[in-house]
Protein backbone atom coordinates (compact mmCIF):
# COMPACT_ATOMS: atom_id res chain seq x y z
CA UNK A 1 0.00 0.00 0.00
CA UNK A 2 3.18 2.41 0.76
CA UNK A 3 4.56 1.78 -2.82
CA UNK A 4 1.35 2.36 -4.40
CA UNK A 5 0.68 5.56 -2.49
CA UNK A 6 4.25 6.84 -3.44
CA UNK A 7 3.86 6.04 -7.11
CA UNK A 8 1.04 7.99 -7.25
CA UNK A 9 1.51 10.44 -5.19
CA UNK A 10 -1.23 10.10 -2.52
CA UNK A 11 -1.47 9.17 0.99
CA UNK A 12 -1.70 5.58 2.61
CA UNK A 13 -5.40 6.70 3.95
CA UNK A 14 -6.15 7.17 0.23
CA UNK A 15 -5.49 4.32 -1.48
CA UNK A 16 -7.38 2.65 1.41
CA UNK A 17 -10.41 4.67 0.61
CA UNK A 18 -9.84 3.90 -3.41
CA UNK A 19 -9.22 -0.34 -2.65
CA UNK A 20 -12.33 -0.22 -0.19
CA UNK A 21 -14.52 1.25 -2.30
CA UNK A 22 -15.23 4.40 -0.82
CA UNK A 23 -16.90 6.93 -2.64
CA UNK A 24 -15.60 10.11 -1.51
CA UNK A 25 -12.54 9.73 -3.76
CA UNK A 26 -12.88 12.17 -6.99
CA UNK A 27 -12.35 10.28 -10.16
CA UNK A 28 -8.75 11.50 -11.32
CA UNK A 29 -7.39 10.51 -8.25
CA UNK A 30 -8.96 7.41 -8.19
CA UNK A 31 -7.72 6.42 -11.43
CA UNK A 32 -3.88 7.37 -10.41
CA UNK A 33 -4.46 5.19 -7.96
CA UNK A 34 -5.84 2.46 -9.98
CA UNK A 35 -3.01 2.49 -12.07
CA UNK A 36 -0.52 2.77 -9.53
CA UNK A 37 -1.74 -0.68 -7.86
CA UNK A 38 -1.38 -2.35 -11.27
CA UNK A 39 2.25 -1.17 -11.80
CA UNK A 40 3.43 -2.88 -8.39
CA UNK A 41 0.34 -5.37 -8.64
CA UNK A 42 -1.32 -4.67 -5.54
CA UNK A 43 -3.80 -7.43 -4.93
CA UNK A 44 -6.33 -6.58 -1.94
CA UNK A 45 -7.11 -9.01 0.29
CA UNK A 46 -10.81 -9.44 0.24
CA UNK A 47 -11.36 -11.46 3.00
CA UNK A 48 -9.26 -8.92 5.46
CA UNK A 49 -11.56 -6.23 3.34
CA UNK A 50 -14.66 -7.15 4.19
CA UNK A 51 -14.15 -7.97 7.60
CA UNK A 52 -12.70 -4.32 8.45
CA UNK A 53 -15.22 -2.97 6.03
CA UNK A 54 -18.25 -4.91 5.86
CA UNK A 55 -18.21 -4.86 2.35
CA UNK A 56 -16.91 -7.48 -0.08
CA UNK A 57 -16.26 -5.04 -3.26
CA UNK A 58 -18.90 -6.20 -5.77
CA UNK A 59 -22.18 -5.82 -7.23
CA UNK A 60 -24.95 -8.51 -8.92
CA UNK A 61 -26.41 -7.44 -11.84
CA UNK A 62 -29.73 -9.10 -13.05
CA UNK A 63 -30.63 -9.07 -16.69
CA UNK A 64 -33.28 -10.91 -18.43
CA UNK A 65 -31.23 -10.49 -21.71
CA UNK A 66 -27.72 -9.53 -23.17
CA UNK A 67 -28.39 -10.05 -26.75
CA UNK A 68 -30.35 -7.04 -26.60
CA UNK A 69 -28.40 -4.06 -27.76
CA UNK A 70 -29.80 -2.09 -25.22
CA UNK A 71 -29.34 -4.63 -22.35
CA UNK A 72 -25.58 -5.02 -22.93
CA UNK A 73 -24.74 -1.48 -23.27
CA UNK A 74 -26.28 -0.60 -19.69
CA UNK A 75 -24.40 -3.94 -18.59
CA UNK A 76 -21.19 -2.63 -19.70
CA UNK A 77 -21.93 1.02 -18.34
CA UNK A 78 -22.44 -0.50 -15.43
CA UNK A 79 -19.43 -2.43 -15.12
CA UNK A 80 -17.38 0.57 -16.31
CA UNK A 81 -18.55 2.61 -13.45
CA UNK A 82 -18.12 -0.03 -11.12
CA UNK A 83 -14.72 -0.49 -12.62
CA UNK A 84 -13.52 3.09 -11.76
CA UNK A 85 -15.33 3.08 -8.42
CA UNK A 86 -13.23 0.03 -7.40
CA UNK A 87 -15.90 -2.94 -7.67
CA UNK A 88 -16.32 -5.90 -9.48
CA UNK A 89 -19.79 -7.35 -10.99
CA UNK A 90 -21.63 -10.17 -10.85
CA UNK A 91 -23.50 -11.07 -13.38
CA UNK A 92 -26.39 -13.08 -13.35
CA UNK A 93 -29.06 -13.43 -16.64
CA UNK A 94 -32.36 -15.07 -15.80
CA UNK A 95 -33.79 -16.69 -18.84
CA UNK A 96 -37.32 -15.85 -17.94
CA UNK A 97 -38.60 -12.42 -15.72
CA UNK A 98 -40.60 -14.99 -13.58
CA UNK A 99 -41.19 -14.75 -9.72
CA UNK A 100 -38.66 -17.75 -9.00
CA UNK A 101 -36.01 -16.98 -10.92
CA UNK A 102 -35.40 -13.52 -9.89
CA UNK A 103 -35.82 -14.40 -6.55
CA UNK A 104 -33.49 -17.75 -6.89
CA UNK A 105 -30.86 -15.31 -8.91
CA UNK A 106 -31.02 -12.42 -6.01
CA UNK A 107 -30.91 -15.48 -3.31
CA UNK A 108 -28.14 -17.07 -5.67
CA UNK A 109 -26.10 -13.19 -5.58
CA UNK A 110 -26.11 -12.86 -2.21
CA UNK A 111 -24.79 -16.15 -1.61
CA UNK A 112 -21.79 -14.73 -3.24
CA UNK A 113 -21.32 -11.62 -1.12
CA UNK A 114 -22.48 -8.94 -3.00
CA UNK A 115 -22.48 -5.15 -1.53
CA UNK A 116 -25.91 -4.57 -3.62
CA UNK A 117 -27.83 -5.51 -7.28
CA UNK A 118 -28.93 -3.98 -10.23
CA UNK A 119 -31.86 -5.31 -11.76
CA UNK A 120 -32.60 -4.27 -15.29
CA UNK A 121 -35.46 -4.16 -16.56
CA UNK A 122 -37.40 -4.75 -13.11
CA UNK A 123 -40.61 -4.98 -14.11
CA UNK A 124 -41.13 -8.61 -11.84
CA UNK A 125 -40.23 -5.80 -8.68
CA UNK A 126 -44.62 -5.53 -8.91
CA UNK A 127 -44.86 -8.83 -7.39
CA UNK A 128 -45.72 -8.14 -3.54
CA UNK A 129 -44.02 -11.55 -3.10
CA UNK A 130 -40.70 -10.82 -4.50
CA UNK A 131 -38.14 -12.02 -1.82
CA UNK A 132 -35.16 -9.25 -1.14
CA UNK A 133 -33.79 -8.86 2.28
CA UNK A 134 -34.36 -5.81 3.91
CA UNK A 135 -31.36 -4.11 4.00
CA UNK A 136 -29.80 -4.89 0.48
CA UNK A 137 -28.94 -2.07 -1.40
CA UNK A 138 -31.25 -2.16 -4.76
CA UNK A 139 -30.70 -0.31 -7.81
CA UNK A 140 -33.32 -0.88 -11.05
CA UNK A 141 -32.93 0.31 -14.02
CA UNK A 142 -34.42 0.15 -17.88
CA UNK A 143 -37.66 -0.06 -16.60
CA UNK A 144 -41.12 1.74 -16.92
CA UNK A 145 -40.74 3.60 -13.24
CA UNK A 146 -44.59 4.51 -12.33
CA UNK A 147 -45.92 1.43 -10.63
CA UNK A 148 -42.72 0.36 -8.86
CA UNK A 149 -42.60 0.11 -4.73
CA UNK A 150 -39.64 1.64 -2.70
CA UNK A 151 -36.60 1.17 -5.04
CA UNK A 152 -34.03 4.16 -6.49
CA UNK A 153 -34.48 4.24 -10.22
CA UNK A 154 -32.58 5.22 -12.50
CA UNK A 155 -33.78 5.50 -16.39
CA UNK A 156 -33.21 6.96 -19.96
CA UNK A 157 -35.93 9.93 -20.43
CA UNK A 158 -37.88 7.64 -22.31
CA UNK A 159 -40.63 10.14 -22.66
CA UNK A 160 -38.49 13.07 -23.50
CA UNK A 161 -36.33 11.01 -26.26
CA UNK A 162 -39.78 9.90 -27.78
CA UNK A 163 -41.07 13.59 -27.68
CA UNK A 164 -38.19 15.24 -29.49
CA UNK A 165 -38.41 12.54 -31.84
CA UNK A 166 -42.45 12.77 -32.89
CA UNK A 167 -42.21 16.61 -32.66
CA UNK A 168 -39.03 16.67 -34.95
CA UNK A 169 -41.38 14.89 -37.70
CA UNK A 170 -44.58 17.06 -36.87
CA UNK A 171 -42.34 20.31 -37.47
CA UNK A 172 -41.10 18.99 -40.37
CA UNK A 173 -44.99 19.02 -41.89
CA UNK A 174 -45.99 15.40 -41.45
CA UNK A 175 -49.41 14.81 -40.54
CA UNK A 176 -48.95 11.69 -38.27
CA UNK A 177 -46.55 9.18 -37.35
CA UNK A 178 -46.98 6.07 -37.68
CA UNK A 179 -45.05 3.53 -34.81
CA UNK A 180 -42.59 0.20 -35.39
CA UNK A 181 -43.23 -0.72 -31.35
CA UNK A 182 -40.84 -3.53 -29.52
CA UNK A 183 -42.73 -6.12 -27.60
CA UNK A 184 -45.64 -6.02 -24.78
CA UNK A 185 -42.94 -7.74 -22.55
CA UNK A 186 -40.40 -4.63 -22.41
CA UNK A 187 -41.47 -1.74 -20.70
CA UNK A 188 -39.21 0.49 -22.36
CA UNK A 189 -41.48 -0.39 -25.24
CA UNK A 190 -44.40 0.28 -23.66
CA UNK A 191 -42.68 3.77 -22.19
CA UNK A 192 -42.41 4.68 -25.49
CA UNK A 193 -45.29 3.71 -27.26
CA UNK A 194 -47.16 5.52 -24.92
CA UNK A 195 -45.39 8.46 -25.06
CA UNK A 196 -45.68 8.65 -29.13
CA UNK A 197 -49.51 8.36 -28.74
CA UNK A 198 -49.68 11.35 -26.30
CA UNK A 199 -47.37 13.63 -28.37
CA UNK A 200 -49.73 12.92 -31.66
CA UNK A 201 -52.84 13.12 -29.47
CA UNK A 202 -51.72 16.52 -28.06
CA UNK A 203 -50.72 17.81 -31.33
CA UNK A 204 -54.50 16.65 -32.41
CA UNK A 205 -52.85 14.14 -35.09
CA UNK A 206 -54.05 11.02 -36.05
CA UNK A 207 -53.13 8.19 -33.65
CA UNK A 208 -52.13 5.30 -36.36
CA UNK A 209 -52.06 1.77 -35.88
CA UNK A 210 -49.44 0.43 -33.99
CA UNK A 211 -46.93 -2.40 -35.25
CA UNK A 212 -45.12 -4.68 -32.50
CA UNK A 213 -41.63 -5.78 -33.34
CA UNK A 214 -39.59 -7.63 -30.86
CA UNK A 215 -36.11 -5.45 -31.15
CA UNK A 216 -34.82 -7.14 -34.52
CA UNK A 217 -33.96 -5.82 -37.84
CA UNK A 218 -35.92 -9.06 -38.84
CA UNK A 219 -39.18 -8.09 -37.46
CA UNK A 220 -38.44 -3.98 -38.55
CA UNK A 221 -38.32 -5.72 -42.35
CA UNK A 222 -41.73 -7.78 -41.63
CA UNK A 223 -43.20 -4.82 -40.53
CA UNK A 224 -41.16 -2.27 -43.39
CA UNK A 225 -43.19 -4.78 -46.24
CA UNK A 226 -46.53 -4.45 -45.04
CA UNK A 227 -45.98 -0.50 -44.33
CA UNK A 228 -44.66 -0.08 -48.09
CA UNK A 229 -48.08 -1.14 -49.14
CA UNK A 230 -49.97 1.91 -47.20
CA UNK A 231 -50.64 4.21 -49.69
CA UNK A 232 -48.21 7.23 -49.50
CA UNK A 233 -50.07 10.07 -48.85
CA UNK A 234 -51.45 8.19 -45.86
CA UNK A 235 -47.83 7.09 -44.50
CA UNK A 236 -45.10 9.73 -44.42
CA UNK A 237 -42.84 9.69 -41.61
CA UNK A 238 -42.46 6.54 -38.91
CA UNK A 239 -41.03 6.32 -35.58
CA UNK A 240 -39.22 3.06 -34.54
CA UNK A 241 -38.82 1.74 -30.73
CA UNK A 242 -35.35 0.96 -31.45
CA UNK A 243 -32.49 1.76 -34.53
CA UNK A 244 -32.03 -2.16 -35.56
CA UNK A 245 -36.25 -2.47 -36.28
CA UNK A 246 -35.68 1.06 -38.02
CA UNK A 247 -32.77 -0.31 -40.31
CA UNK A 248 -34.97 -3.59 -41.17
CA UNK A 249 -37.65 -1.18 -41.99
CA UNK A 250 -35.67 0.68 -44.25
CA UNK A 251 -34.02 -1.92 -46.15
CA UNK A 252 -37.66 -3.14 -47.00
CA UNK A 253 -39.08 0.30 -48.28
CA UNK A 254 -36.10 0.50 -50.28
CA UNK A 255 -36.29 -2.95 -52.21
CA UNK A 256 -39.55 -1.59 -52.83
CA UNK A 257 -38.88 1.69 -54.16
CA UNK A 258 -39.88 3.56 -51.40
CA UNK A 259 -37.86 6.44 -50.90
CA UNK A 260 -36.05 7.63 -47.51
CA UNK A 261 -36.22 10.48 -47.02
CA UNK A 262 -38.43 11.92 -50.05
CA UNK A 263 -41.41 9.75 -49.84
CA UNK A 264 -40.86 8.43 -45.89
CA UNK A 265 -39.48 10.36 -43.35
CA UNK A 266 -37.60 7.56 -40.42
CA UNK A 267 -36.60 7.78 -37.23
CA UNK A 268 -35.15 5.10 -34.75
CA UNK A 269 -34.15 5.28 -30.79
CA UNK A 270 -30.59 4.41 -29.17
CA UNK A 271 -28.10 5.94 -31.43
CA UNK A 272 -26.04 2.25 -32.35
CA UNK A 273 -23.04 2.69 -33.50
CA UNK A 274 -24.27 1.17 -36.91
CA UNK A 275 -26.70 4.19 -37.36
CA UNK A 276 -24.30 6.63 -38.52
CA UNK A 277 -23.71 4.21 -41.66
CA UNK A 278 -26.55 2.70 -42.88
CA UNK A 279 -27.49 4.89 -46.14
CA UNK A 280 -29.28 7.13 -45.31
CA UNK A 281 -27.77 7.72 -42.05
CA UNK A 282 -30.43 7.20 -39.85
CA UNK A 283 -32.19 10.14 -37.87
CA UNK A 284 -32.54 8.59 -33.85
CA UNK A 285 -32.26 9.50 -30.32
CA UNK A 286 -29.02 9.24 -28.61
CA UNK A 287 -29.32 6.98 -24.99
CA UNK A 288 -26.28 7.92 -23.08
CA UNK A 289 -25.50 4.39 -21.23
CA UNK A 290 -22.22 5.70 -19.56
CA UNK A 291 -24.25 7.99 -17.73
CA UNK A 292 -26.67 5.24 -16.71
CA UNK A 293 -23.83 2.69 -15.36
CA UNK A 294 -22.28 5.56 -13.50
CA UNK A 295 -25.56 6.87 -11.71
CA UNK A 296 -26.40 3.23 -11.29
CA UNK A 297 -23.58 2.63 -9.33
CA UNK A 298 -23.17 6.63 -7.46
CA UNK A 299 -26.72 5.16 -6.58
CA UNK A 300 -25.81 2.14 -4.85
CA UNK A 301 -22.95 3.41 -3.42
CA UNK A 302 -25.05 6.69 -1.23
CA UNK A 303 -27.37 3.00 -0.33
CA UNK A 304 -24.21 1.45 1.06
CA UNK A 305 -22.69 4.59 3.16
CA UNK A 306 -26.28 4.96 4.60
CA UNK A 307 -25.93 1.25 5.19
CA UNK A 308 -29.00 0.47 4.17
CA UNK A 309 -31.82 0.51 1.44
CA UNK A 310 -32.42 4.10 -0.30
CA UNK A 311 -35.78 5.06 -0.22
CA UNK A 312 -37.55 5.44 -3.96
CA UNK A 313 -36.31 8.22 -6.25
CA UNK A 314 -36.40 8.57 -10.05
CA UNK A 315 -32.73 9.83 -12.00
CA UNK A 316 -33.55 10.45 -15.61
CA UNK A 317 -30.74 10.66 -17.57
CA UNK A 318 -31.45 13.21 -20.97
CA UNK A 319 -31.36 12.02 -24.29
CA UNK A 320 -30.31 13.70 -27.59
CA UNK A 321 -31.80 13.63 -30.65
CA UNK A 322 -29.51 13.55 -33.55
CA UNK A 323 -30.61 14.30 -36.77
CA UNK A 324 -29.38 12.79 -39.91
CA UNK A 325 -30.84 12.38 -43.65
CA UNK A 326 -33.22 9.88 -43.19
CA UNK A 327 -35.48 12.56 -41.64
CA UNK A 328 -37.20 15.45 -44.45
CA UNK A 329 -39.88 17.67 -44.81
CA UNK A 330 -43.25 16.05 -45.71
CA UNK A 331 -43.72 15.60 -49.22
CA UNK A 332 -45.65 17.67 -51.37
CA UNK A 333 -49.06 16.39 -52.43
Amino acid sequence: MADVAKIAGVSAQTVSRVANGRANVDRATRDKVLDAMQVVGYQPNGAARALATGRFGAFGVISFSISRIGDARTIEAIANASRTAGYSINLMVVERPTLGGVSAAIANLAGQNVDGVVIIQAEILDVPSLVIGPTLPVVITDTYPSPHPDYPIVDTDQEGGVRRAVEHLLAMGHETVWHVSGPTTSSAAQERTEAWGQVLQRAGAPVPPVHQGDWTAGSGYRIGALLAEVPREELTAVFCANDQMAIGLMRAFHERGVRIPQDVSVVGFDDIDEAEYVWPPLTTVRQRFDEVGELCVQTMLEQIEQQGRGAKTLRLVPVELIVRDSSGPAPRR
